[in-house]
């Protein structure tokens, strides 16, 4: 069996008047994510780390923000059509993800983020895991500036 892996990692700035996404959901807070899409770190950390892990580059070659098709697009669609890359060949054996912000809380959402995340992938949701920190009150993301996520994954090639 061939298993590949990849890794993810995105960042955005918050700021007013915007929705705030993550994991495909939206989480009530007073900022939102800036970005071409909807700045959904999680969403984007996952497709790097797919993409990854077959080769295919980086979220910013297949969705570029100087393309108006992808303008506050929802990342949910952006993970649908990378996942649809990634099923040609490979199925997905596993997530493990973390979420960086200093606010807003996000161990409450982190069950409903899992299980968008797994809907969207068309995985179990024990193949997915999510964790959230935040930065101890340190740089952008704890001074409440920013959000950032890491996320790998684990492929095996389809026979």
């Amino acid at each position: 069996m061939e298993y590949r892996t990849g890794i993810g990692y995105d960042i955005h700035r918050l700021v007013e008047g915007r929705q705030l996404f993550i994991g495909g959901i939206e989480i009530p807070y007073t900022k939102g994510l800036a970005g071409h899409s909807d700045g959904d770190v999680l969403l984007h950390a996952i497709c790097d780390a797919l993409l990854g892990a077959i080769c295919a580059g980086d979220i910013g070659q297949h969705f570029p923000d100087t393309d108006q098709r992808y303008s506050n697009i929802p990342s949910c669609e952006l993970l649908k059509s990378v996942c649809d890359l990634v099923k040609n060949n490979f199925s997905i054996q596993h997530i493990d993800t973390v979420v960086i912000a200093q606010e807003p809380e996000l161990n409450p959402f982190k069950k409903k983020m899992q299980a968008k995340v797994a809907q969207i992938l068309g995985v179990r949701e024990e193949v997915v895991n999510i964790k959230a920190k935040t930065n101890n009150g340190l740089g952008e993301i704890g001074a409440k500036e920013a959000i950032a996520a890491y996320a790998i994954v684990g492929i095996v090639r389809r026979r």
